[in-house]
């Protein structure tokens, strides 16, 4: 049952090199925990707010997705020709009900799984991320459009060319996660290497 405060990550200026370490692409959009237990599905953001009544095509995507009862970590995106579209996705936080499902078909949003918290009766979160990561690669049903679960990779060289490569599309960078760590809520144990740009700027203003 939520809340559950999601693992957090430190931020560094490079990809980090450490055994153990496995690495997966950092999504550019809002991070959601899903709680299913049978017919009820409920999206929480990172500050605990409910995300579900704005992204109700999701519900009845994970509700085909995933197994009866279960906590799943991910992020919600929305994925256009050019890649990744934060401002989009900001967009769909909308208060009026009819623009809220207006915005749901005219861009609908996707979810990327890349943790899991709990199955059936079962807590996993003191479980070894890498036994975490087996069961989630088993339950989740990647048959139904707009349902991922994300990439993952042991090796540093990978996470570097992704972190360049998938810049243009919209990725915000690289995560990095021990492979026998538990899932520690509301601790930055993990790593986030992000893209990072500068700018010459003058600002002006008067009254």
């Amino acid at each position: 049952m939520p809340p559950v405060k999601p693992m957090l990550a430190k931020s560094l200026h490079e990809v980090p090199r450490a055994p153990g370490l496995v690495y997966e692409p950092k999504w550019d959009g809002f991070r959601c925990i899903v709680f299913r237990d049978g017919d009820e599905i409920e999206l929480g953001s990172r500050n605990d707010r409910p995300l579900t009544r704005y992204f109700p095509e999701l519900v009845e995507l994970l509700l085909q997705a995933l197994p009866p009862r279960c906590v799943v970590d991910g992020e919600i995106v929305v994925v256009t020709e050019n890649g990744l579209d934060f401002d989009t996705l900001q967009n769909r936080l909308h208060p009026a009900a009819s623009r809220v499902r207006k915005l749901a078909a005219e861009t609908p949003a996707s979810f990327v799984a890349f943790d899991l918290l709990a199955l059936d009766d079962r807590d996993l979160t003191a479980q070894p991320f890498g036994e975490r990561r087996k069961l989630l690669a088993g339950i989740v049903d990647r048959q139904p459009a707009r349902v991922h679960l994300t990439p993952l990779t042991d090796d540093a060289d990978t996470a570097e060319d992704w972190f360049t490569r998938f810049e243009g599309a919209g990725f915000d960078g690289v995560m990095a996660k021990q492979i026998d760590g538990p899932y520690a809520e509301n601790k930055r144990t993990m790593w986030k290497v992000k893209h990072e740009r500068t700018a010459d700027c003058v600002v002006a203003g008067f009254r």
